[in-house]
């Protein structure tokens, strides 16, 4: 395994991220602690969950990722080379549940939030703590135009920083990051940081793989030269990338068979078409397709740690050897080929 740093800490954290999002969910406890126990025992040490996990998200399961997680950890005896990442959901219009609505991103909120997930997780801290989506109205989750909308902009992003700042001089969480932000995100809250003397953000946890490269575009060089590392979530495009939807397959208990109706990101036919390509590419190198996308995501350099999901234990074995795979030049030759033919088919 691989490892790098996590921004401008001295923590090194795993190339491959286990993702946590189908615990609760498509998975059992019991599944989550084996995904634990052999992601582990493979030298992955960093772990990423969220207080509205699993997904689909709603009340009826919310924190129960957090749960499984927290009874899997209470056991170790080394939660201090253990690398834990959770987040914290702004309002919006499917988080009416979370703190009666009003979960803004202010210090009430942020000590409530980090409080329930402390309990659920059963430890003590939080080595890094994210902001799940901007509260403000701007472009995330596939939304490409931009439509200036003041009103909307919710809590400022210095108080945000305040209430961070507050929970890691409380000793609670170690260090901060963001998720689906965009470039001007990023540059606030490391001028924020720096002239209010205020946490200085580690990370950024965008989508990125194949069929979405969209962060090269202002939040590549700003992650690279900022030490604001990539953690890339969604680098199979759920699950897309491996091929096994391709021809209007939909295997039982996947992803897309389940949840197709709500998650429409990668299950348009220019993804398919697309991923029928970089598929292609893959079984004329003699390369397992989900391996081939996962190791161009890792490899990349703005990337600190590829977020890797699974719903059975072969698929997490092959998606951790992914760390070990180095694509020859033939082979990214094509991939650049496809990517210049249609770039961005899942932004």
């Amino acid at each position: 395994m691989q490892y790098r740093k996590l921004g401008h800490t001295d923590i090194d954290v795993s190339v491959i991220c286990l993702g946590t999002m189908t615990w609760g969910e498509q998975n059992t406890r019991e599944e989550a602690c084996r995904q634990l126990d052999y992601a582990v025992d493979q030298g992955v040490n960093f772990i990423d969950t969220a207080e509205l996990y699993p997904s689909p998200m709603r009340a009826q399961t919310q924190g129960r990722t957090e749960e499984h997680l927290g009874r899997w950890l209470k056991q170790r005896k080394d939660r201090n080379k253990l690398v834990v990442a959770t987040k914290m959901a702004p309002a919006a219009s499917y988080t009416g549940y979370l703190r009666d609505g009003n979960n803004r991103l202010d210090k009430k909120n942020m000590r409530l939030a980090v409080d329930a997930s402390l309990k659920r997780l059963q430890t003590d801290y939080i080595d890094l703590y994210q902001v799940h989506w901007p509260e403000r109205d701007t472009n995330f989750f596939g939304r490409q135009d931009y439509y200036h909308a003041p009103e909307k902009d919710g809590t400022p992003i210095e108080e945000t920083l305040g209430a961070l700042d507050e929970q890691v001089r409380a000793g609670k969480i170690r260090y901060a990051g963001v998720s689906n932000e965009t470039p001007w995100g990023v540059g606030e809250y490391l001028r924020l940081a720096r002239e209010a003397d205020l946490p200085r953000i580690v990370s950024i946890q965008n989508p990125y793989s194949l069929l979405n490269r969209s962060f090269e575009v202002g939040l590549a060089e700003v992650a690279h030269r900022e030490r604001v590392g990539l953690l890339a979530y969604s680098p199979l495009g759920f699950g897309v990338l491996s091929g096994k939807y391709l021809d209007g397959n939909r295997p039982p208990g996947a992803r897309l068979t389940l949840f197709g109706t709500k998650y429409k990101r990668y299950n348009a036919e220019i993804a398919e078409e697309c991923t029928r390509q970089y598929v292609a590419v893959a079984r004329e190198h003699g390369l397992d397709p989900a391996q081939m996308a996962l190791a161009f995501v890792n490899r990349r350099p703005f990337v600190t740690s590829s977020i890797i999901g699974a719903t059975t234990m072969e698929q997490l074995a092959a998606n951790i050897a992914s760390a070990d795979l180095e694509l020859d030049r033939g082979v990214l030759k094509r991939i650049e080929d496809i990517h210049r033919s249609q770039p961005n088919p899942c932004p």
